[in-house]
């Protein structure tokens, strides 16, 4: 089980909205180093704004964000990226018109030089390196949620947030993904991840919280009582 210590991210009665329509409606959310926690919840519940507010990328109306106890509340994107957060998209977030090796040369920005990047992407997905010349956007589904989390791991975060990770991909190779997330989580990142589709995270997840119309519902260890429920909180009897 993850360490359940001073939580790195926290969401703190965050509301949040679009023009005049909130969205989110006083949500509270911890996750600490070394911890998965897997965000559920139907279409439209709120889950990618709260992504998007712990990524800096929409300024909540109201509550706080907290990033390693410090308030950082409306802070820019960039800045919360240098501190350590880092978003993956829904839709992967590559650039599919480059190729594996330029992809992932873009991160160099992060300090780090070409040849340490290209290292740790290739010993964590190895085909990537069968791959490197390869243009993004023909690898297989699979492949570039790879490409994206390598560059990802090029930031050395301390938070990841992780958009639908499974979108379109089958079974066995969103479970193998996953087996990479975990593997991140045990090294002491703190993991938020947001998924429609309850069964691909919560074998990995060590904490679990159901959205339903910018409310949370549920929240707790993701035991068998919550499988039973899923059903009902998607379907709103339990909302």
């Amino acid at each position: 089980m993850a360490d359940t210590g001073t939580p790195v991210l926290q969401l703190h009665g965050v509301q949040a909205a679009y023009d005049r329509i909130t969205v989110l409606h006083g949500v509270d959310l911890n996750v600490a180093a070394g911890q998965v926690v897997a965000l559920l919840g139907p279409n439209g519940a709120g889950k990618t704004t709260i992504l998007n507010v712990a990524a800096g990328a929409h300024t909540p109306s109201a509550g706080r964000l907290l990033l390693g106890g410090r308030d950082v509340t409306g802070a820019h994107p960039r800045d919360l990226a240098r501190a350590g957060v880092c978003l993956i998209p829904e839709g992967r977030g590559i650039f599919p018109n480059l190729s594996v090796r330029d992809n992932l040369r873009m991160m160099t920005f992060t300090g780090r030089d070409r040849a340490e990047i290209e290292k740790i992407a290739y010993d964590r997905f190895p085909v990537l390196g069968e791959r490197s010349r390869q243009a993004a956007g023909t690898l297989s589904g699979g492949e570039q949620q790879m490409l994206a989390l390598a560059r990802g791991l090029a930031t050395d975060p301390a938070v990841l947030l992780l958009d639908e990770l499974s979108m379109g991909l089958a079974p066995l190779v969103v479970g193998q993904l996953y087996e990479h997330v975990a593997e991140l989580a045990r090294q002491g990142v703190a993991v938020l991840v947001v998924e429609q589709f309850a069964a691909a995270v919560l074998k990995i997840a060590d904490h679990a919280a159901v959205l339903v119309r910018g409310s949370v519902q549920w929240q707790g260890h993701p035991d068998s009582s919550l499988h039973a429920e899923l059903s009902s909180y998607y379907l709103g009897s339990a909302a």
